[in-house]
C-alpha cells in the first residue's frame, strides 16, 4: 500500500500526492480491481468505479474517442439514470462497436477535487458505495462542458438500440 507523504510525487492524472506518483496511483486502482472481483458487495459500483478512475487519468484510459465516450457516458449513466453499475448498459456498449464516428473532446484539466484517494480509505463495502459515488459527482462536475456531449451520445445509443 502506498501513501500521500511530504515528498510525495503528484499523479500527473488526478494531481493526487502520493509516493511513487502515477505508477503508484495506478498500483492502488489494480488493488481495489482486484478486491471488486473478489467481493460483489465492492463490485456492485465496479463499472463506475472504473469509469470514474479513467475520466481522471485519460492520457492513459480515454486515449480514443471511443473510450473517452464510453467512460463519460457511464458516469452519466449511473449518476443521471441512477443505474446500478456493476458493468454498465449493454446499449452503450452496443453503440461504441465498430469503427470510430466520434470526435475526441479535449479533457478538462481539472478532473475533480477527489480522486482514488478519498475511496481507497473505505471501512466497508456500504461506505466504498457512497465514496465511489460521492468521488463520481466530483469528477462528473469537473467534465461539466462536456455534459451535453455525453448525454447526446447516450440519446444516439439508446435510439440505435430500438
Amino acid at each position: 500500500m502506498t501513501g500521500a507523504g511530504a515528498a510525495a510525487e503528484r499523479c500527473t492524472g488526478c494531481g493526487r500526492p502520493i509516493a511513487g506518483g502515477t505508477a503508484a496511483c495506478r498500483a492502488d486502482f489494480e488493488e481495489l480491481v482486484g478486491r471488486d472481483f473478489s467481493d460483489v458487495r465492492y463490485g456492485r459500483v465496479h463499472r463506475t468505479f472504473v469509469d470514474v478512475y479513467a475520466l481522471q487519468h485519460p492520457d492513459a484510459y480515454c486515449a480514443s474517442a471511443k473510450s473517452l465516450a464510453a467512460h463519460l457516458m457511464g458516469v452519466c449513466w449511473a449518476l443521471e439514470q441512477r443505474a446500478p453499475m456493476a458493468v454498465g448498459p449493454e446499449a452503450l456498449r452496443a453503440w461504441l462497436d465498430g469503427p470510430s464516428r466520434l470526435p475526441r473532446p479535449e479533457p478538462p484539466a481539472f478532473r475533480g477535487a477527489l480522486t482514488l484517494a478519498d475511496v481507497r480509505g473505505a471501512r466497508d463495502p456500504l461506505e466504498h458505495v457512497e465514496l465511489v459515488e460521492r468521488w463520481a459527482r466530483s469528477t462528473w462536475e469537473a467534465w461539466a462542458p462536456l455534459h451535453e456531449t455525453a448525454r447526446e451520445w447516450m440519446r444516439q445509443a439508446l435510439e440505435a438500440d430500438r
